[in-house]
Order: structure tokens, then C-alpha cells, then sequence
């Protein structure tokens, strides 16, 4: 068989005895990218809403490995059949297993359905044969790379094709098995011939049916011929070897092969004339079948019409029924009519008879009608708000004139500085500080504009204003969301809401008015006519005509009035919409207009002090004379320092030794030496000066002043210091914790302090430096230094005498965590407060890219019981070294992480860090223990240990092989919460 025709797949799925699913090995890459595009989109993708598109590609979990694959939704019932097309298995899954994949991972699928060629199997698919056939395949090639040759496609996709396993035929070996029957292609007739027979078969079609000894039971004799029709090949290189070769058959053969040819065709109408025969029986038998239907509708139809026949015999007398109870109850609802109207009538003399009781109703209801007006002489929460609208519209303050070409006077300065800042070389820079002066110029004159203009906007008053204004919307309706915009024509459908209601309140209240003012007038008439001393011309028709729908007509305005929702303030849904949008709309503007006053301000600060910074530095740049001064004095400090020494040490070596001499000039060497840090420390507070002038207004000062190697320690975060040296010191050998390094107690400016050394080539004093400097910006750039929980470094500086580098940190005496626990174990409150502020420490860390590696109980340090600190690393080594460093156990507890251990070399990271952290956790309220974590798991039930249930709680999400908490995340839990 030709190589170049075949194909290596490897098996995914297997649906039967001959049919599989399979990727091409040529898409392994493609498969594993598309698998971790899975893993990073899909537990942050949108989940499925709504109907499932039958064409659209979606993530699924797979239920065996809870891993995101790509599916598409076959049937939804109550859970949705979907199938895995980069695989070919399916299952049912829930709809929270369902995401949204975006556009790129919509690609065509990447596993193929595969059949064997010329085969078939069972269509019962319960049946045993069918599985054991299934399983037979499944553990031939499942999980394997199979060879095959395509033969031919279905129209539904499925590749039909042959198989191999290195030489052996798969095909063959199910037939073999007898789990599948061998079918020519075309034809409906098992062959019994084997799939190599046919494949080492070089002849035509029809001289291998005419060779074909026919198949053997169900009916057919041996020797009988089966018609073949011709097959269509997959590939156009696959037509038959007779077609390519010419024919070298003798005439005998020939003629034996016209003669075979002439029985086949015999055959064929002889089985044309059977199938025509059964054609006819099948048709005769469908009529007959078909007939007996109509029977059978005809007698159903008979007994439906039967059935309708009696129900409307039923309904008919129904009907005269409800007829007769239809007159009976015409006749009593005229009779109830007639009782009604004499009521009616009794009624309304009653009522003209009771005069009094209506006035008296009536006065009780305009008092109510009083007391509400007065309660309630407006909208008051819409009156409020039309306030605050008229308040954020009409008085804002737009931004200053100035301010945007202030922006652009900025950016332009911006610019220039950064040309300063990026230039390396002294014959650039003049030009390019002539153009930093120019420009500064310009913004110098912007600046002045914006802050004079500014000076006259009331921005103060006006936040105060709006700060008033926002409290008081807030008061009333609540606090408002800004999360979207609610329109512009908010104000407008607002105001025009407020008119119409202001014109319907007007309105009704108008009516009653008229309605009582009426009756005044008419009781006012009938003050007169009664008035026998004053003379009138009230008639007794101006009291009597129409005092009844006098009374009426007020009784019906005061009702209105009292009923109406316009005088409670009730709302709808649609005017309740308009108020809150027009609420929000305005709560909008008064947020952007504070944004826009903060902006203001903050420039108008920042400008302030720039326009200080400027006129300080106008008439003459600044210069490093200071530090220079300084310097020298420290040099001359420096000298006299060493020469006292060299007097010293000869005094003390002399034959006639003075005591007093000796401490005279031991004192002479204190004082010069304090002296000496006191420069020191000037020399610092000039070089923050400096690099504070760098970095802002001046970048050009360490290029104009290389002398002053301003580079050094602005690049430090100030922690090199370079004027120091080892011979400096008064310092006492630490000989107890000298075992890896020389370790040396001294003072410092008043501090105790601790010089760690470490041997340094080149190349390693460079590698110092920089971690050294990683590890003191982390702690310096906190917004609080007050509590970091990191140990802070106070110098660096490198030995001229000696090739070491000395770290100088605080000393604590027994002041590690250690120490501590040897001496006077923590308390469990103690312990969370210390454990606290290391948390704290390594979040630090963590935030700034740094991975400690080395957290054990002798680089933790508690001061005063309750504050814990993350000392400083070994700055010679590396993160894998320290990581494995034999110091890493408290106790019999390792604190090695455990994929650390699995793997060697492998780089440590914060998880490793925070499975450290928690082992000395569980050390500190388990000292005695003496289990083994190395599994990452703790067997608490086996080693007896009691734990709080909270410290449990978070001890079971640090000690695990993944998913560990975070330092942020610890922080945030119920151990550390619930102590504050």
C-alpha cells in the first residue's frame, strides 16, 4: 500500500464495531492551543441565556475531568445533549456547564468520524454482540495512532476508509472476531471474502464477481452469482490496475468470460422478474391494508355522529330550560325594579329632610381638606428637586479658558524634560536645556493666566454648594446610580410633567374653591332674607332654587380633592420614572461638575507649587556645591579618623602602656566618628535633595554632574552609600550567628544595627545591588512605612579594604521569631497580630514581583510581641537556592513547598511562600508536632492536634498542592477578621 496515501490519526471516541472519531496528528498544536484558550476564557465567559443556536460553537465542562471543551447543543431538554467536536463523544449537561466562546474560537471542529470500509455491523445497539464489539475496538485503537487510507465520503461527513496498526489490517481483525460483516459497496449481500483478499485483488470489478463463489446460507446456493455494481473510488490514483494495463487474456478466456457474462444477465432478469413479482404483492397488500383503515374510520365516524346526534338532543333541552328560567328571572328583577324606586324616592326625602346631616358631613370634610392643604401646600419632594436642578444648571462653573492650553504647556514641558532625562551625552544637553527653559517659559506665563483666573472662580464655594445640594437629594430620594446615562431630555419630560401637574393640582383645587365660595354666597342670601331689621331684596327663590346641587356640587369638588392623588403626592409608574430620571440626571451633573472643581483645585495646587519650584530656580540653577562641602568635610573626617586609629594602635602596642592616654584617644575616635556618621547622614538628606530635583524640574543635574554620581543613588532608592566603610565601625564580631556570613553589631547614628557581609566579585555585586534595591523599594514605595511588616534595610556600601559587600539592617536582640518561641512562646492573640503584619510583609513582596523563598523562623522578627516583620534574604543566592536551603524547617515541619520537592530546580513562587507561611502557622500553635506536610495535607484527626476552628479553616487553604490562598486573600480571612 502507498505511504504517500495514508494518513496518521489519533482515536478520540469510539461509537461501535467499525465506526471511530480521530484528530489528524498534524493538529496536535492546534488542539492544545485551542485547549488553553479554554482554560483562560471560559470560567470568566459569559454563561448560555436563552435558546442554544444548533449552529454556534459553545464551551462546556466535561463532566469526567470538569475541563472546558468545545460542544455544540444537540437536543435541549432539561439538561442539553451536546457533542464534543474536537473529540466525537456526547453527554448531558447542565446549563451552568454552558458558556459563550468568542469569535476565534468558533473554528471548525477537529475530530473526523471514520467507518471501515466495506463493513456494517448491528443496528440494535443494546444488544451484547453490538457492546462486546464496541469494547473490542475501544481497547484495539482507543487512545492510539492508527494509519489510515481514505476510500470514500458518506453525505453525511463520515470518511470511510481502511485502518492499520503498523501491518496489521483492523478491519480484519473485527472481522475476524465476527463482530462486523463485510458488504461490497453497492451491494445488500454479505461477502464472506476477507478485507486482504480484496485489497491484494488486482482484477476488474466484473471479472471479481464473475470469480466471487457467492455466499454461503440465508437462502443462496454455492456457486450462485451476485450482481455487482461498479463502485465509485475516493481518489482518482485508486482506478482499477486492468484499466491502466492492457489485457493479455487469451481468446479461450474470452470466450469463457462472455459466456459467464451472458448467465449474469439471466440472472438479472430473473431477479428483476421476482422483485417486480413481490413489487406487486406489496402493493396489493398495502391496499388491502389500507381499505381496512377506511373501514375502520367509516364505523368511527358512524358512532361520532351517533354521539353528536344525542348531545344535541341533550342541548336542545337545555335550552328550553334556561329559556324558562330566563322569564322567571325577567319577571323578578321588574318586580325588585319597582321595590328599588320606591326606595329611591324614600331615600331622597329622607336626604331633603336631612339637611343638616349633609352640611354637617360636609363642614367635616372641608376641615380635612384644610388640614391637608396645610400639611401639604405643595410637592414638596419635586419642589426640592426643581430647586436643586435650577441650583446644578444655572450657577456651574465651566472649566477656566486657560486650563486647556495649560494641558498643552504641560505636555510640551513633559516632553522636553524626558528629551533631558533619555540624553546621555554633555554636548546635547545645552541645546536641549535651552529648549527645556523656553518652554518652561511658556507654561510659567500659562500657569499665571490659569492661576489668576482661577483666583476668580468662587470653586470653594461652589463645592460646598453642590456638596450641600447632593446631601439633600441624597436625604430625600436615596442614593443615586450612576452606572448609566439617563438622557438629556431627562430635564425636559421632567419639567413638563411637573407643569401638567402643577396645572391638574390648580385645577381641582379651583373647582372646589368655586363649589364653596357658591355656597357661601348662598349662605350668605340666606343671612339676609332671615335678617328681619335690614332691609333686602333676597327672595325666597334665591334661597330655595338650586340649594341642593349647591350641596351636591361641594360635596362631589371636596371629595375629588380629598381622593385625588395630586393632593397626597401619589405617582405612578411612569411619573415615578420621570422623577427619578430626572433625580439621577441631576445627581450625574453634580458628579461631573465636583470632578471637574477637583480638577481645578488639584491644578491649581499643583501649578501653585511649580510656580514656587520656577521662581526658586528662575535666576539660577541648582548645583551639588552643598554636597560637594559635604563630601569634603567627610573625606578630611575620614583621614582624621584613620590617623587617630594608627595612634591608637600604637599606644596600645607601646612598652610603657598609658592607660590614660588610650582612653583619651579612644574617646577622640567616638567623637570623630559620630562626627563622622552626622556628615554621613547630611551627606543622604543632600542626595534626596538632589534626586528629588532630578526627577522633577532639574533631569539634567546628574548628566551635568557626574561627580556627584546622583545616578547611583537615585537607581539605589538611596540605600548605597558610598562614603561609608567597614574600618568606620566599632563593631563586636556576632560569633553565635556568623555561621554562613560575618555577621557584626554596632552603632549608627544612635541605632544598633547589624553589617551583614557578603563576598562579591563583579559580577555578584552587581547582583547584590540589585536585589538589595528590589527588596528596599518594596518597603519604601508603601503608601505607610509605619507597619509594611518588611524589615527595613538602612545602607549598602561595598568594601575598599576587603571584597564584601555589607547590608546594614536594624538589630533586634532575640528579636526572631525563633528567639522568641525559645524564650516565651507566643499567645494565640500574640500570634495573629505577629502573623498579621508577615502576611502583610508578603503581600508587599508578592505586589512588587518579589518571592522571598526563604520565610523561616530566623528571617521573621517580632517586636514587642505583637508586631511581625519579614526579614531580609541572602542576597548572594538565588530564589531555588534559598528555597532549598537546609534552614527551611521550624521544628520537624519542612517548609519547603511540596511541588519544590517533586521537581528539582523548579523556580519557587508566592504560593510556595504562602505554604511556608502556613506551616509556621501551624508550628506556632503545634511546636510538638511531628507529622509529616509534605503531602499538603494535615492529618489532624491522626496526630491529635486541637485547632481553633477558624485557624483550621484557613490552615485546610494553605497547606494544599494548589489553589492556595494569596497574602491579600489571607489578610482578608475569618482568623485575621475576627481579632479586629
Amino acid at each position: 500500500m502507498d505511504g504517500e496515501d495514508m494518513e496518521l490519526v489519533g482515536v478520540t471516541h469510539v461509537l461501535d464495531a467499525v465506526t471511530f472519531w480521530a484528530q489528524n496528528v498534524n493538529d496536535d498544536q492546534a488542539i492544545e492551543n485551542i485547549r488553553n484558550a479554554l482554560a483562560d476564557k471560559c470560567p470568566t465567559a459569559q454563561r448560555l441565556l436563552g435558546t442554544p443556536n444548533p449552529q454556534k460553537i459553545y464551551g462546556a465542562v466535561f463532566s469526567e475531568d470538569s475541563c472546558w471543551y468545545r460542544c455544540k447543543v444537540l437536543q435541549q431538554t432539561d439538561n442539553f445533549h451536546v457533542s464534543y467536536i474536537d473529540y466525537g463523544n456526547t453527554e448531558f449537561v447542565s446549563r451552568s456547564a454552558l458558556v459563550e466562546l468568542p469569535g476565534e474560537l468558533q473554528s471548525p471542529c477537529l475530530a473526523k468520524k471514520y467507518k471501515f470500509w466495506g463493513f456494517n455491523v448491528s443496528t440494535d445497539q443494546n444488544s451484547a454482540h453490538f457492546l462486546q464489539g464496541k469494547a473490542f475496538l475501544q481497547n484495539l485503537i482507543y487512545g492510539k495512532k492508527v494509519r489510515i487510507q481514505k476510500k470514500s465520503v458518506c453525505f453525511d461527513g463520515t470518511v470511510l476508509v481502511q485502518a492499520f496498526q503498523g501491518n496489521l489490517d483492523i478491519g480484519e481483525e473485527v472481522l475476524k472476531m465476527k463482530f462486523a460483516k463485510f458488504t461490497l459497496p453497492g451491494s445488500n449481500r454479505e461477502s464472506p471474502v476477507s478485507v486482504r483478499a480484496l485489497q491484494e485483488s488486482h482484477c476488474l470489478w466484473s471479472q471479481r464477481v464473475l470469480d466471487w463463489p457467492g455466499p454461503q446460507g440465508d437462502g443462496d446456493m454455492p456457486g450462485s452469482t451476485v450482481c455487482m455494481p461498479k463502485l465509485r473510488t475516493a481518489f482518482p490514483d485508486q482506478s482499477p490496475l486492468s484499466m491502466k494495463e492492457k489485457s493479455t487474456a487469451t481468446a479461450q478466456h474470452a470466450a469463457n468470460l462472455v459466456k459467464k457474462k451472458m448467465e449474469l444477465v439471466e440472472e438479472n432478469q430473473r431477479l428483476k422478474a421476482e422483485r417486480e413479482t413481490q413489487r406487486r404483492e406489496d402493493q396489493l397488500r398495502d391496499s388491502l391494508s389500507e381499505l381496512q383503515k377506511l373501514k375502520e374510520e367509516t364505523a368511527n365516524y358512524a358512532k361520532e355522529a351517533e354521539r353528536w346526534k344525542v348531545e344535541r338532543n341533550t342541548l336542545q333541552n337545555q335550552s328550553e330550560q334556561l329559556e324558562k328560567h330566563l322569564k322567571v328571572a325577567k319577571q323578578e328583577v321588574q318586580a325588585m325594579r319597582g321595590q328599588l324606586k320606591k326606595k329611591e324616592k324614600q331615600v331622597d326625602k329622607l336626604l331633603d329632610s336631612a339637611v343638616a346631616e349633609r352640611f354637617c358631613r360636609l363642614a367635616e370634610r372641608v376641615d380635612s381638606l384644610r388640614g391637608l392643604r396645610e400639611r401639604n401646600p405643595g410637592n414638596t419632594d419635586s419642589d426640592s428637586l426643581t430647586e436643586s436642578i435650577n441650583v446644578v444648571i444655572n450657577n456651574s462653573i465651566s472649566a477656566p479658558v486657560a486650563m486647556e492650553k495649560l494641558e498643552s504647556a504641560w505636555r510640551d514641558y513633559s516632553l522636553a524634560q524626558e528629551k533631558l532625562k533619555a540624553c546621555q551625552t554633555k554636548e546635547q544637553l545645552g541645546d536641549l536645556i535651552d529648549n527645556r527653559n523656553k518652554v518652561r517659559g511658556v507654561l510659567a506665563a500659562t500657569v499665571e493666566s490659569f492661576l489668576q483666573e482661577t483666583k476668580c472662580l468662587p470653586v470653594r464655594q461652589r463645592m460646598d454648594k453642590l456638596k450641600e445640594v447632593s446631601s439633600s437629594l441624597t436625604a430625600v430620594f436615596g442614593p443615586a446610580s450612576m452606572e448609566g446615562d439617563v438622557g438629556e431630555q431627562a430635564f425636559e419630560q421632567y419639567y413638563q410633567w411637573r407643569t401638567q401637574r402643577s396645572r391638574l393640582t390648580s385645577s381641582v383645587r379651583d373647582g372646589t374653591d368655586k363649589a364653596l365660595k357658591a355656597l357661601c354666597t348662598w349662605s350668605e342670601n340666606v343671612g339676609k332674607f332671615f335678617c328681619l331689621s335690614a332691609k333686602t331684596v333676597v327672595g325666597v327663590n334665591d334661597i330655595v332654587d338650586g340649594v341642593n346641587e349647591l350641596l351636591k356640587q361641594a360635596e362631589i369638588n371636596v371629595a375629588k380633592e380629598l381622593d385625588s392623588p395630586l393632593s397626597v403626592g401619589e405617582q405612578n409608574n411612569h411619573e415615578t420614572k420621570v422623577v427619578s430620571n430626572a433625580f439621577h440626571k441631576v445627581m450625574q451633573h453634580i458628579q461631573s461638575e465636583q470632578s471637574l472643581l477637583s480638577d481645578i483645585m488639584e491644578k491649581y495646587l499643583l501649578n501653585t507649587k511649580f510656580k514656587g519650584e520656577m521662581l526658586q530656580w528662575q535666576n539660577a540653577s541648582p548645583t551639588p556645591d552643598s554636597l560637594f562641602s559635604v563630601k569634603k568635610r567627610i573625606r578630611s573626617l575620614r583621614a582624621q579618623l584613620r590617623w587617630r586609629q594608627v595612634e591608637e594602635a600604637s599606644l596600645e602596642e607601646a612598652e610603657d602602656f598609658d592607660l590614660t592616654e588610650i582612653l583619651k584617644k579612644k574617646e577622640e575616635i567616638a567623637e570623630t566618628r559620630n562626627t563622622l556618621f552626622q556628615e554621613i547622614g547630611q551627606e543622604r538628606k543632600e542626595y534626596m535633595k538632589l534626586s528629588a530635583l532630578a526627577e522633577g524640574c532639574c533631569p539634567e543635574l546628574p548628566l551635568l554632574y557626574p561627580e556627584a554620581d546622583i545616578h547611583s543613588h537615585m537607581s539605589s532608592g538611596g540605600l548605597v552609600v558610598k562614603s561609608l566603610d567597614r574600618n568606620m565601625f566599632d563593631a563586636e564580631p556576632m560569633k553565635e550567628l556568623s555561621g554562613r556570613r560575618p555577621l557584626v553589631c554596632t552603632e549608627f547614628q544612635g541605632q544598633r544595627v547589624i553589617l551583614k557581609g557578603y563576598t562579591v566579585n563583579e559580577e555578584a555585586e552587581a547582583r547584590v545591588l540589585e536585589r538589595t534595591t528590589q527588596f528596599h523599594r518594596t518597603r519604601t514605595q508603601r503608601e505607610s512605612q509605619t507597619d509594611t511588616g518588611i524589615l527595613p534595610l538602612l545602607a549598602l556600601f561595598f568594601g575598599k579594604s576587603d571584597p564584601l559587600a555589607y547590608v546594614m539592617v536594624p538589630y533586634f536582640p532575640n528579636g526572631s521569631l525563633w528567639a522568641v518561641q525559645a524564650a516565651k512562646p507566643l499567645t494565640a492573640t500574640e500570634t495573629v497580630k505577629v502573623m498579621r503584619g508577615v502576611a502583610r510583609g508578603l503581600r508587599a513582596l508578592h505586589a512588587a514581583g518579589v518571592t522571598h523563598a526563604s520565610l523561616n523562623p530566623n528571617n521573621i522578627f517580632v517586636l514587642h510581641r505583637h508586631q511581625g516583620m519579614v526579614g531580609d534574604y541572602d542576597f548572594i543566592k538565588t530564589p531555588v537556592q534559598r528555597a532549598m536551603d537546609s534552614g527551611m524547617v521550624a521544628g520537624s515541619i519542612s517548609l519547603v513547598a511540596p511541588e519544590l520537592c517533586q521537581t528539582q530546580g523548579t523556580p519557587p513562587t508566592p504560593a510556595c511562600d504562602m505554604y511556608s507561611y502556613g506551616c509556621l502557622l501551624f508550628w506556632l500553635h503545634a511546636p510538638g508536632f511531628n507529622g509529616d506536610l509534605d503531602s499538603g495535607r494535615l492529618a489532624l484527626d491522626i496526630s491529635g492536634v486541637k485547632l481553633e476552628a477558624r485557624l483550621q479553616a484557613l490552615l485546610s487553604k494553605l497547606l494544599v498542592c494548589v489553589g492556595r490562598l494569596t497574602a491579600a486573600e489571607t489578610l482578608a480571612d475569618d482568623y485575621f477578621l475576627s481579632d479586629q
